[in-house]
């Protein structure tokens, strides 16, 4: 090979190997830097929830069910290991090990996993229709737990008052209404401004939790025996059913362990199980043996074991700063509601929603008016009718131990089928995880009649919707395209027109549901007003089961057979998390030299407005017809949802049997 460079010079000799040295050195502490961001973020956004948890875990414990678990070493020894290994169990091995592997381009969660059996090839249909539905309760479930989350962690904060200032306890419910009530209020900001400030604070709250903790423990050390497995399985061999029972408030210690995993899309793997294993596990484990041990010292300490572990005088503080904390769990279950919204809406499974991105930088950043208020007037309602923390406990649980088994199960399918993992393998995991999830679960079914109604109630709800609105779009879907017929005739049609149709000046730009037929807007166009526009673009758009798709792999153009009568067909890619913005698709393919003639500045929209009438034709029960009417009736508007003019948007209707 000649050492002469094609452009006839000799190659740039090589940097001093101190530069490099140097080079290196700064890439390094460039990564480093990154990940420590990263990682501090996490702290602010992941783990909110379970963060928050000792506020209220071990007092549920040990209040629950008419004090059926007593403050003796024998117990307290025994749930403390309990609440240890469910830990390590359940987000140590499960999620932080083994489930965040399984990402959908880097994105997680529980519609990542529905998206990922979406696209493996399972030898039965309906095995594949099971696990989808399957996860589409997993979903509908996590509104539940949403419902429930700001209000018991706001609440238990602010139940503080009763240790710091008794005389002020007639004012928690007020104070927590007033709180959730500022809080709801300014998600339409967004967290892009608030959310630097997440990190910092929650670094501050686990800090506190382990010196809190450590500060009980170095006084009574004892309690570190408990962190042995053989005090939880005395536990249950003494005291079976109470230690059964007792997994119905332990895995209180476990929830927002989804949230490591939905929440990896924004910081990645690496930084949550960093921020895991070196800040939020220790903090959580030094606390929860800190309440153990304060308990065996003073029994009547379970009324409130985490605010009695603080001393008088930072009971106060302690009040401002768990409020705090809770409002940033809270901020990250409801950003995630709406996250899943999104996703739901892209991928099918809820009509178009009105969904605002507050920020230019992060895609993931959105705020769905719809469900923010819809959610704060349940959790408002929650709080009331619920009146305290430990009421609400009861209702809290059976939502999180559904989810945590069904990400198990869909989890597994993935394991085995698009990684080929060997069967044994797969069934071990299987018999492992499943065992623990579906005894949480099984635990915590003892608390439906006392609240666990609701969140289950709510899955329910949510899970009929999805679901209908699903099956319905289907069939909506399939006779319209009946009614359009197909695109390229239409095109030879217009083409073959004697006299020649008329052509007037400007561009039109028709929006379809697929690529094949013909929009029934322009079939309207043409019918009412006998002219085509000199410049014709239908635009489809697809969803991909990805989160997001490069802008250079978004377009494919299809002139129709011709590439000089001005009517084209254009294809436009989304993941389910971007916004699928018409103006600006249409000016990238100007950019990307796809469509050079129109203009954008002055196009015309025309949309197909689609009035959807029930009929008695077979495919859906007639109450579910009515569901997804009322449904589609509530949309959003497409010129909204789709970023067009108003001033340049004409809407033609048409009927669509269902």
């Amino acid at each position: 090979m000649s050492d002469i460079e094609p452009s006839g010079m000799p190659p740039a000799p090589p940097p001093p190997a101190a530069e490099q040295t140097a080079a290196a050195r700064r890439r390094s502490r460039r990564r480093t830097t990154a990940m420590a961001a990263l990682t501090l973020g996490a702290l602010g956004i992941v783990f909110g929830d379970i963060g928050t948890s000792p506020l209220y875990a071990l007092q549920t414990v040990f209040t629950a069910d008419h004090h059926a678990i007593k403050p003796t070493e024998g117990d307290v020894f025994g749930v403390i290991s309990l609440v240890f290994w469910s830990i390590t169990v359940i987000v140590s091995i499960k999620f932080v090990t083994f489930i965040m592997k399984a990402d959908n381009d880097g994105e997680g969660g529980i519609m990542a996993l529905i998206a990922l059996v979406q696209t493996a090839s399972l030898r039965s249909r309906r095995a594949k229709l099971v696990l989808i539905a399957a996860g589409l309760f997993g979903v509908s479930l996590f509104y539940g737990d949403g419902m429930i989350t700001p209000a018991i962690s706001v609440l238990s904060a602010v139940e503080g008052l009763k240790v710091a200032a008794p005389s002020l306890e007639h004012l928690v419910l007020p104070i927590t209404i007033a709180v959730l009530t500022l809080l709801f209020a300014i998600q339409h900001f967004g967290t892009h401004t608030i959310g630097r400030l997440f990190g910092p604070v929650m670094a501050v709250w686990f800090a506190v939790l382990a010196i809190a903790g450590l500060g009980r423990i170095v006084g009574h050390p004892s309690i570190i025996q408990a962190l042995s497995p053989h005090h939880g399985v005395a536990f249950f061999v003494d005291h079976p059913g109470v230690a059964f029972i007792s997994l119905g408030s332990i895995v209180l210690t476990v929830t927002g362990a989804e949230a490591l995993y939905a929440d990896m899309g924004h910081f990645g793997r690496e930084p949550i199980r960093r921020a895991w294993f070196f800040f939020v596990f220790p903090a959580l484990t030094l606390n929860y043996m800190g309440q153990g041990s304060l308990i065996l010292d003073t029994p009547s300490a379970i009324d409130n074991p985490f605010f009695l572990l603080i001393p008088h005088w930072g009971r106060i503080p302690m009040v401002l700063l768990a409020t705090l904390a809770t409002v940033i769990a809270s901020q990250a279950v409801i950003s995630g509601a709406f996250s899943v919204t999104q996703q739901a809406i892209q991928l099918g499974f809820l009509p178009r929603l009105t969904i605002r991105h507050t920020s230019e930088e992060e895609v993931g950043q959105v705020y769905a008016p719809g469900v923010n208020w819809g959610l704060y007037v349940a959790i408002v309602l929650l709080v009331i009718g619920f009146g305290s923390s430990a009421a609400l406990a009861s209702a809290y649980g059976i939502a999180v131990t559904g989810t945590l088994a069904i990400d198990t199960l869909l989890f597994l399918v993935v394991a085995r089928v698009l990684w080929k993992r060997p069967l044994w393998l797969v069934l071990a995991g299987a018999v492992f995880f499943l065992t623990v999830d579906f005894a949480f679960l099984g635990a915590n079914l003892t608390k439906v009649l006392h609240g666990g109604w609701f969140p289950l109630g709510i899955g329910l709800l949510v899970f009929v919707a999805l679901t209908t609105w699903n099956r319905g779009r289907e069939i909506v879907t399939r006779n319209r395209i009946a009614q359009e017929g197909p695109l390229r005739e239409f095109v030879e049609h217009v083409r073959a027109k004697d006299p020649p149709l008329v052509r007037v000046p400007g561009t039109a730009v028709y929006l379809n549901a697929t690529r094949d037929t013909t929009p029934l807007a322009l079939r309207g166009s043409l019918d009412h007003f006998r002219a085509v526009h000199h410049a014709v673009v239908i635009i489809s758009m697809e969803t991909t089961k990805v989160p997001h798709v490069p802008e250079q792999e978004r377009l494919v153009l299809d002139p129709l057979g011709y590439e000089d009568d001005g009517i084209s067909h254009l294809t436009a890619r989304f993941g389910f998390q971007d916004s699928p913005d018409v103006p600006r698709t249409l000016m990238l393919a100007r950019e990307l030299g796809m469509e050079r003639d129109i203009d954008v500045e002055g196009a015309s929209y025309f949309l197909s407005q689609i009035a959807i009438v029930a009929t008695s034709a077979p495919g859906m029960a007639r109450w579910r017809k009515r569901l997804f009417v009322t449904m589609s009736r509530n949309a959003a508007n497409p010129v909204e949802y789709f970023g067009l003019p108003r001033e340049r948007t004409v809407s033609m209707g048409s009927q669509i049997e269902l």
